[in-house]
């Protein structure tokens, strides 16, 4: 049964009825849910990425960083290899770092909801080859340069290699499979960081 209740929705009066925040659509997810994301859904989209997923995994998130859950802590990452977790954690700390405001990516979780996401039932195939292709791509960049992976590069060269795909317009030609892939990678962690609890 639907609410009468109205509420505002990005400042206007909705004249929608709300249902109650109890009450679930098919997919197991509440209206609270899809509006929390409503303001990361047009980026998700662009990562190939549905609400309802982005819903669950943001679910999923909250479960595991509160204190009363049950969930135990992840031990193994959902759709990406140990290899893989280890440069997406790294890498997801080089876009939103740690300040004095809030905590980094890794802090609100945010490469276990792009975990998530990648390995959801909804999420298309090409998104899934476009991020494990673009890690690739930065362990083969890496090992071009420095001899080394990503991971074990030193923090100067790692940032070398970011400042040269970090800026789409500045970056040379060839590295044009390395700008697309760290676009879409920091649209993930944004999109998992905003819409965590933290």
């Amino acid at each position: 049964a639907m609410s009468e209740d109205r509420s505002e929705v990005g400042g206007r009066r909705s004249e929608l009825p709300l249902a109650p925040e109890a009450e679930h659509d098919p997919a197991g997810v509440s209206r609270r849910d899809v509006m929390r994301f409503l303001g990361v859904a047009p980026l998700a989209a662009t990562l190939g990425w549905s609400p309802t997923g982005l819903a669950r995994a943001a679910r999923y998130v909250d479960e595991v960083q509160s204190p009363a859950s049950h969930l135990p802590p992840p031990t193994a990452p959902k759709f990406f290899t140990q290899r893989e977790w280890r440069t997406v954690r790294l890498l997801a700390d080089y876009v939103i770092p740690r300040d004095e405001k809030s905590g980094s990516a890794t802090d609100a979780k945010a490469p276990e909801f792009v975990d998530y996401m990648l390995a959801d039932k909804e999420t298309t195939e090409a998104s899934r080859i476009a991020m494990r292709g673009g890690l690739a791509w930065l362990d083969l960049e890496s090992r071009r340069r420095f001899q080394t992976t990503f991971v074990g590069a030193s923090d100067a060269q790692r940032r070398q290699i970011l400042d040269d795909i970090a800026w789409p317009k500045r970056a040379k030609p060839e590295l044009s499979q390395g700008v697309a892939f760290f676009t879409r990678f920091r649209d993930a962690v944004a999109s998992g960081f905003y819409s965590s609890a933290m």
